[in-house]
């Protein structure tokens, strides 16, 4: 597990640029925390560092959103108005979104029926806007030097 700090919203949009520069097609990474505990900042940032143009917003009452502007396909869902599993896997998200990235909010809410090679994010609030972000990466992400990246992200790119 890798745990940084950030003490700001900005730091959180920073960490997911930085986790953007890491992305290849096919990733899934699941976001986790409370209500308002910073996903959709966090899912914002790796927006940014992916090239989307627009900012990315909740996809809360649509369910997805799909960003096609960046370097790679991001699809952005949030599954916490899913009332089963059955609805989740009808919407075909892995299919939909192969060729790029997917983002899950609430994905500890469907984990179980993802594949295991998912980076998982847990995103904490530990103050007004200070954060305390849990990454748990999988075998595909061990090799792609997500601890550094992450640290100096923390650092405000800094090393």
């Amino acid at each position: 597990m890798i745990v940084v700090e950030a003490p700001s919203p900005s730091d959180t949009r920073r960490i997911g640029r930085a986790l953007a520069g890491l992305v290849q097609p096919g990733d899934i990474i699941l976001l986790s925390g409370s209500l308002g505990a910073g996903k959709t900042v966090l899912a914002a940032g790796i927006g940014e560092g992916i090239g989307v143009a627009e900012p990315l917003t909740s996809p809360s009452f649509v369910l997805a959103r799909h960003y096609r502007d960046g370097f790679m396909p991001l699809l952005h869902a949030d599954v916490y108005r899913i009332g089963s599993s059955g609805e989740f896997e009808d919407l075909d998200l892995i299919e939909a979104a192969r060729d790029g990235v997917l983002l899950i909010e609430w994905g500890d809410v469907v984990a179980g029926r993802l594949p295991d090679t998912c980076l998982s994010v847990e995103i904490e609030g530990t103050g007004d806007e200070a954060r305390t972000i849990r990454l748990c990466p999988s075998e595909p992400w061990t090799g792609r030097r997500l601890e550094p990246a992450m640290r100096e992200a923390a650092q405000g790119g800094r090393r």
